[in-house]
């Protein structure tokens, strides 16, 4: 029996051709990015290069990936991601599951304390003058620390607790199971999806994140790499601006840093993504509970 072909209406069509345009948007400036880093100097000076590379040079990956500074800041920040990462998750499920149930007396108070820092701060400088006090100035523990946990992490992890099935609870209640072992071996395990989220938001966030490293971070060993490079990218213009006349060579190396540097300090969070991808769509909780 042959299947009928389902014929295409107005509105899908201009549903396709606005997702196409919404991709397009997004995927050309990386596209870009990545042409200008390969590309001929006089094409990428001329404005010549779109989505797809002119000539092929590697010039600006070799001198930024023999720079041993590079290497360093890229350790520092890996260590943060993964560090800042564990803990943060341990922080945002910790409080996120205690108060998430109804039993727990005085949650809201407590909800209403931290939700409170979502909105309200104590401002740049006395958090500052709070991270020199506590002896973390210049230390990697500056860097993950005063980022542990981030308040729209928790909000998303708690509601998706409050909506975890009660009967699940109650039975393993009656079994005997204390409130970790539920922890552990109930919600946890049915928790994958919205984890790998949440992991991935703090991951990109510490990856990202150069202004901690610029506010707590005096040594130069212990830069990160978005750090490393702003500092690169910043020392880089201001040679520009100096040696303007030298020409062509000066401004287009320095163009072609900046590309090959946004595709370093990128590749790393791109390859961990394809990993947590499955756990966004994966529906973990159809057919555990029935009636």
């Amino acid at each position: 029996m042959k299947k009928r072909k389902k014929n295409l209406s107005a509105g899908d069509i201009a549903a396709y051709i606005l997702i196409t345009f919404m991709v397009l948007i997004c995927v050309y400036p990386l596209l870009n990015v990545l042409a200008c880093s390969v590309s001929e100097k006089s094409a990428v000076l001329g404005g010549k290069v779109t989505f797809y590379p002119i000539g092929f040079e590697l010039g600006a990956y070799k001198k930024i990936l023999g720079m041993t500074q590079i290497w360093k800041a890229m350790k520092v920040s890996i260590i943060a991601t993964i560090t800042g990462t564990g803990l943060g998750l341990i922080l945002t499920v910790a409080a996120a599951y205690a108060l998430s149930k109804e039993k727990l007396h005085g949650r809201k108070i407590l909800s209403g304390f931290i939700l409170f820092t979502m909105y309200f701060s104590g401002g740049m400088i006395p958090t500052f003058l709070v991270v020199k006090s506590l002896g973390l100035y210049d230390s990697y523990a500056a860097l993950v620390v005063p980022s542990a946990m981030n308040v729209f992490n928790f909000i998303i992890m708690r509601t998706f607790f409050r909506e975890l099935p009660k009967e699940l609870e109650e039975a393993a209640l009656i079994d005997g199971a204390g409130d970790m072992r539920v922890l552990f071996r109930i919600a946890l395990p049915l928790s994958k999806p919205i984890l790998a989220t949440v992991g991935l938001f703090y991951a990109v966030s510490y990856w990202n994140d150069y202004f901690s490293a610029l506010l707590y971070i005096q040594s130069a060993d212990k830069y990160s790499l978005q750090l490393r490079l702003r500092q690169m990218l910043y020392a880089g213009e201001l040679n520009q601006v100096s040696m303007a006349a030298e020409g062509m060579a000066t401004q287009v190396m320095s163009e072609s840093l900046k590309m090959a540097s946004i595709v370093v300090a990128t590749i790393p969070i791109l390859i961990v993504y394809p990993w947590l991808q499955k756990y966004f769509v994966k529906g973990v909780m159809l057919g555990s509970v029935k009636g």
